[in-house]
């Protein structure tokens, strides 16, 4: 193709059709009554663009029609309405995948939210007095009953809670003396842990006034090198759930039993940052009420992880020290609202029939589903999905592999789950992956090996026609281009 000569450039971008002239298409006269004239029209002058752009770039030599600039300016006006938070396909096998929200929530919590957020709600109104009340108390005495805590509340998560314990163990004072401006909290150095967002509990103590003092090694820490640590200027002991990785082998570490013993003999409280928070028992993991029992005087931990809630940090514990907390400034900063309460207090009911939590529980479903109905859906998708391939030049197979929990849970524990694998004669896994995660919904899948592979451990069985019909839409303009 020669290049054109300035002449020949300048003609055709006159001959470009005018964004006025392309208000009067039919076709976009559909589109003004879903859409205003300026979310219209400012689509059509990028279509109108890129074509000019085109031109000089010497990349097309011939006039665009008014067809492929209305096609073009269509994809960019959905581009550009649709909402930018969405909701997505998980076909990756990882259960509480950070990047795509962690855990879903059941419909018992949609219904909720729903039933709270369209009108008004008792959020901070006692029904009984017609007095003002307290937003935690929605959920403070589920919590104590599933727990067996003393006091409980609810900040927006659990790095938040994190925060606003340490602050209370270093400036609550039992006996009311304020004898030590600066004071330590002692935590194993095999559970000095760094979180998503380079969140490091070291950062975190010295934000909260008190000073980190580490005990034991990596790999040991006994429960004499705890006692060994006490001195006036201690303010609690702590333990950290190393919850995104293990520390195995030559390792040893001392219970919370020992910890509290340990430290109330000391008259010291102990902190028990649990991470994920499991409610019911499942792989290591340990239980929130087995923290409670051994007398860890205030524990911590996450709603949308192994809870299955929403996003947010629980705080249990003893009432002098729950309350000291709630009274803080900082906690107006951290508290929730009142879609994140209905949500959290629909979820913790679900717990009361543990049976029915691990049915209705999108995350434990997921994580205990049997691995016959996993391959059932496998073997379906791979059924729709062949039919696509044989005029599209794919081949599919089903394959057993394993899956995560993810966020930050049971790091090393592996869930036998069954795939889907995809290879394109054309198109790369990565040019495939692309297309998936441009369709509607969007496909979120992982690759290995040039193949894209879809685990259907975290899929629902009404997702499979829509990967089946946007795998076919996506494949199909194989070879083709927007606007061409």
């Amino acid at each position: 193709m020669e290049p054109m000569t300035s002449h020949d450039i300048q003609d055709r971008l006159r001959r470009l059709p005018a964004v006025g002239q392309l208000l009067n298409d039919p076709t976009v006269g559909e589109w003004l009554k879903n859409f205003s004239v300026s979310q219209v029209t400012e689509s059509l002058r990028r279509a109108v663009d890129v074509h000019r752009q085109r031109i000089l770039n010497n990349e097309i030599h011939e006039i665009p029609s008014v067809e492929s600039i209305v096609k073009l300016a269509e994809t960019l006006l959905v581009q550009v309405t649709q909402p930018s938070l969405r909701r997505v396909i998980n076909a990756t096998g990882i259960v509480l995948h950070t990047g795509l929200g962690r855990a879903p929530l059941s419909w018992a919590a949609l219904d909720a939210i729903q039933q709270t957020a369209a009108g008004y709600c008792n959020l901070e109104y006692d029904l009984t007095t017609s007095e003002r009340g307290h937003r935690t108390a929605h959920v403070r005495d589920l919590l104590c009953r599933l727990t067996g805590a003393e006091d409980a509340t609810v900040v927006n998560n659990n790095a938040a809670a994190t925060l606003l314990v340490l602050k209370a163990v270093a400036h609550h004072y039992p006996d009311g003396s304020r004898r030590y401006r600066q004071r330590n909290v002692i935590v194993s150095r095999g559970q000095l842990v760094e979180i998503g967002g380079s969140f490091r509990l070291p950062e975190i103590m010295k934000e909260s006034g008190v000073t980190l003092k580490e005990v034991g090694t990596t790999n040991r820490t006994r429960l004499s090198d705890y006692e060994q640590a006490i001195d006036e200027r201690t303010a609690a002991l702590m333990r950290v759930h190393t919850s995104n990785y293990r520390i195995t082998g030559f390792s040893e570490e001392a219970s919370i039993e020992q910890l509290t013993e340990c430290a109330h003999r000391h008259h010291l409280p102990v902190i028990d940052d649990l991470g994920s928070g499991a409610m019911l028992q499942i792989g290591d993991e340990p239980l929130v009420k087995d923290s409670v029992s051994a007398g860890a005087d205030l524990v911590c931990f996450s709603g949308d992880k192994l809870l299955g809630g929403p996003q947010a940090g629980i705080i249990l514990g003893n009432t002098v020290l729950v309350q000291w907390i709630e009274k803080n400034p900082l906690m107006r900063t951290y508290r929730v609202d009142k879609m994140v309460l209905a949500a959290l207090e629909s979820t913790l009911r679900l717990y009361e029939d543990p049976e029915r939590a691990h049915r209705e529980i999108p995350v434990w479903a997921m994580l205990c589903q049997p691995i016959e109905q996993i391959h059932d859906r496998a073997n379906q998708l791979a059924a729709a999905l062949s039919r696509v391939g044989t005029a599209h030049q794919l081949s599919v197979e089903v394959v057993e592999d394993v899956s995560y929990a993810g966020g930050g849970s049971l790091p090393t524990q592996k869930y036998p789950t069954w795939t889907v694998r995809l290879r394109h004669s054309i198109l790369s896994a990565d040019e495939l992956a692309q297309r998936l995660r441009r369709s509607d919904p969007p496909i979120i899948v992982r690759i290995h090996k040039d193949q894209v592979i879809f685990d259907c451990r975290t899929m629902q069985d009404d997702e499979l026609c829509f990967i089946n019909k946007n795998l076919h839409r996506e494949i199909s303009c194989t070879g083709r281009t927007n606007g061409s």
